[in-house]
């Protein structure tokens, strides 16, 4: 269901006048930013009383994959959003979940909330300053009513998959594998996680993805819930280790949710709706599954972009954002001394210009004339560019001795001869997956924490969870 934008156009000026009450025509059609799982789109339409905005949700390029129990369709994330609303979580109303026979993939047509729905801006938004030291609290009660939702009354016991923490944890590292590519911290962290599997839970609904960016705030507190995709039926304390995680807080590092608010009144909102005791534990188990599941994740963006249908710049930049949770599982579980390799700024074949001048002259048309001159989801993919761009040049500076460095841990570790650092990576990956390494080999822990370090110095040296290495893992 691959559709250019004027045919997706077409087809939808024809559908909303048959769906909406009281829609005349279709004025407007626009992709917003963001969106690398699914598309969404800012919609304006005419009626007897003027314009009004709708928004709709839609698989990348219209092609929905098969429904698990990470992704159980769009149809069922629509039924999700009307159930919620129904038990107080601040939600859109669903108007049309779109059908096979109207030739526009897989989505659902939806009432237009006005808020913030940027992580990266709620955390600094002025708007937000008074409203922004209650938002933990608020998060937690919100989550809390989530949690509580009557699994056979609301019949989404009949939609949802129940993934019990061994087998998220199973399924998770099974995706990984599937990809072909040695990353021994990817494993390491799930041979951790089912040596520390929660032992007691009460089977919930889980959104699964509940954190900073999946939620719309304005200045008078929450305004909807967003992106049910990947909901299931498992531990409730999922939900809040994933709102821990560090992907989320948007670079404020000292403010574990969301990088606005501290656990503990996340912990109490919540606490003040389900009148349970958190185990905290449990969260930290969660907290780690959830670096190690965006993790995964990540990969899976880049594996998406070589088999498409969405070969957009974004997904294999997300792709390179594997080392932030790698780093993140780093800082949880074997914090401690690290060091990172000398650049090398003179690498290259020709002086005249120079490949990093070259790379350089791009990034800043992207950035300076072409982000200038554009908006929208033009603009994001020209920022999104750039970064790819910028990743490359920190890759010629330190990628050589990177590798030659982990190429010495690794043959130390693995008592190889090998020269060729992925054979070596792939000695460690097969050790740790037979359990011939143990997890307090001599020298893991050093050597995963140095080989992700210097990945995460070349991927993004700004991510808060590289200077939290350096500092010996300390405030995670």
């Amino acid at each position: 269901m691959s559709l250019s934008h004027s045919e997706l156009t077409e087809a939808l000026g024809q559908l909303l006048p048959k769906v909406i009450e009281d829609c005349q025509a279709l004025v407007q059609l626009e992709r917003l930013s963001g969106g690398a799982s699914q598309e969404t789109y800012r919609i304006v339409i005419s009626g007897s009383g003027g314009q009004r905005l709708l928004a709709m949700r839609r698989a990348a390029g219209g092609e929905e994959g098969e429904i698990t129990a990470q992704h159980p369709g769009l149809a069922v994330e629509a039924k999700l959003m009307q159930v919620a609303r129904e038990h107080g979580v601040p939600e859109p109303q669903v108007f049309h979940v779109l059908r096979p026979e109207e030739g526009l993939g897989a989505g659902f047509i939806m009432e237009w909330l006005e808020g913030e729905a940027l992580g990266a801006r709620i955390v600094k938004d002025p708007a937000l300053d008074q409203v922004r030291p209650q938002l933990a609290h608020m998060f937690g009660e919100t989550l809390a009513r989530i949690h509580s939702i009557d699994l056979q009354a609301s019949g989404l016991d009949q939609h949802l998959q129940h993934l019990s923490p061994e087998d998220y944890v199973r399924q998770t590292w099974e995706r990984y594998q599937a990809f072909e590519t040695p990353q021994p911290m990817i494993d390491f962290t799930a041979r951790w996680l089912l040596d520390h599997l929660p032992q007691n839970y009460t089977p919930s609904l889980v959104h699964n993805d509940y954190r900073n960016g999946n939620v719309m705030v304005d200045p008078s507190g929450m305004v909807a819930v967003l992106d049910w995709e990947v909901a299931h039926i498992g531990d409730p304390m999922r939900d809040l280790g994933w709102m821990l995680c560090h992907s989320w807080r948007f670079g404020r590092a000292h403010l574990p949710v969301g990088g606005f608010g501290q656990a503990e009144d996340f912990f109490a909102g919540y606490e003040s709706v389900t009148g349970q005791t958190i185990d905290r534990q449990a969260v930290k188990f969660w907290q780690v599954f959830g670096s190690f599941w965006w993790a995964v994740g990540c990969l899976g963006m880049a594996e998406h972009y070589r088999n498409g249908p969405d070969q957009s710049v974004e997904r294999p930049g997300i792709g390179r954002r594997s080392s932030e949770c790698q780093v993140d599982c780093v800082n949880l579980l074997i914090p401690g001394p690290v060091s990172l390799v000398a650049g090398d700024e003179g690498a290259g074949l020709v002086d005249m210009p120079r490949a990093d001048e070259l790379l350089t002259s791009v990034v800043t048309f992207l950035r300076e004339q072409v982000m200038a001159d554009t908006q929208g989801r033009t603009q994001f993919l020209a920022r999104v560019a750039s970064n790819s761009l910028e990743i490359v040049q920190r890759e010629m500076v330190f990628g050589r001795a990177a590798a030659e460095a982990e190429v010495g841990r690794l043959r130390k570790l693995c008592r190889s001869e090998e020269t060729q650092l992925q054979e070596l990576r792939w000695q460690l990956v097969k050790g740790l997956r037979d359990g011939r390494v143990a997890l307090d080999s001599p020298g893991l822990a050093e050597h995963l924490r140095g080989a992700i370090v210097n990945q995460i110095n070349i991927d993004q040296p700004r991510y808060p969870g590289l200077a939290t290495a350096l500092e010996g893992g300390a405030g995670v």
